[in-house]
């Protein structure tokens, strides 16, 4: 994939706004590992996916398929009939099971106790077309109904978790800044695309040694921060000395807890505009196309 199409994905699939995810997430319990995220109830798994059930997101879904992804504004070379008939025919399904997608949480980038390394932030449905596309379908609950809030190609927030689970257990989450997919298993970070490899290495590190490098990535960057006041954005760069930094840090202890910062909002740089936010727009779904298919 071109850098230019991973820019394209990245940007549609960054959080759609700060927030949405405490509606997710449900009080940690006292048998969970240090570090993990709240899961999501069943229930809750379920009535988003009856959500993306319903025939009017389906027809959209279609459409989504039709115009091989380009938003409603966007010009086809087809005509309205034509792309009708091509959305019926794309006769959308689901596919395999409708997941909670996390995100990293601002609360442990800063430091504060007991934040986990990531909170649910949406619900993710793959839907198959007939000639084989895919796509992702976003859920969110907002004033106590769920409701689709996006359709991007591909299906990465679904591919990810099964890979995570195929591959020993664990929950898999996303460092957006980056687009890295990582799981969190028996303490440790470990990555599941090259993303998250050029991050935390092929092996891996322990959970202190990852909040200590997102703490030194992110943390002047929380809400509150210059560089929030600023309005700043534009996404982070793993460099050469990041990935020595990440190497030194899987012997080094937790830093001590920062001040700043909480586990109910995202990182400035992911709820802002670093990677570019999808807008909501009433209720409607908002289509999205996710250049490129990537596998790590």
């Amino acid at each position: 994939m071109t850098d230019l199409s991973k820019a394209r994905r990245a940007a549609v699939t960054v959080l759609l706004a700060a927030g949405l995810g405490l509606a997710l997430a449900p009080a940690a319990h006292a048998d969970e590992p240090a570090g993990a995220p709240a899961p999501v109830p069943a229930a809750d798994l379920a009535q988003a996916r009856d959500a993306v059930q319903s025939p009017a997101v389906l027809d959209k879904v279609g459409h989504f398929f039709a115009r091989k992804g380009v938003p409603p504004t966007g010009q086809l070379t087809i005509g309205a009939a034509e792309e009708a008939q091509a959305a019926s025919a794309a006769a959308p399904q689901l596919a395999g099971d409708t997941v909670p997608v996390y995100t990293l949480d601002a609360g442990f980038v800063a430091g504060t106790p007991g934040a986990p390394v990531a909170k649910a932030e949406f619900t993710a449905s793959k839907v198959v077309a007939a000639d084989g596309q895919t796509a992702s379908v976003w859920t969110v609950r907002q004033d106590g109904t769920w409701r689709v809030v996006n359709i991007a190609s591909g299906g990465d927030e679904s591919d990810y978790a099964a890979r995570a689970a195929a591959s020993g257990g664990g929950t898999a989450f996303r460092e957006p800044q980056l687009n890295a997919w990582y799981v969190l298993r028996d303490g440790r970070v470990l990555p599941l695309d090259d993303e998250a490899r050029r991050s935390v290495g092929t092996d891996g590190v322990s959970l202190a040694a990852y909040q200590k490098l997102v703490h030194q990535r992110y943390g002047d960057k929380l809400p509150g921060s210059a560089y929030d006041r600023a309005g700043k954005g534009g996404g982070y760069q793993v460099d050469a000395a990041a990935d020595v930094a990440v190497n030194a840090a899987a012997n080094v202890a937790a830093p001590e807890p920062a001040r700043g910062g909480g586990a109910s909002v995202l990182p400035a740089v992911t709820a802002g505009a670093a990677l570019g936010a999808t807008a909501l727009v009433g209720a409607g779904a908002v289509l999205r196309r996710r250049a490129g298919a990537r596998r790590g």
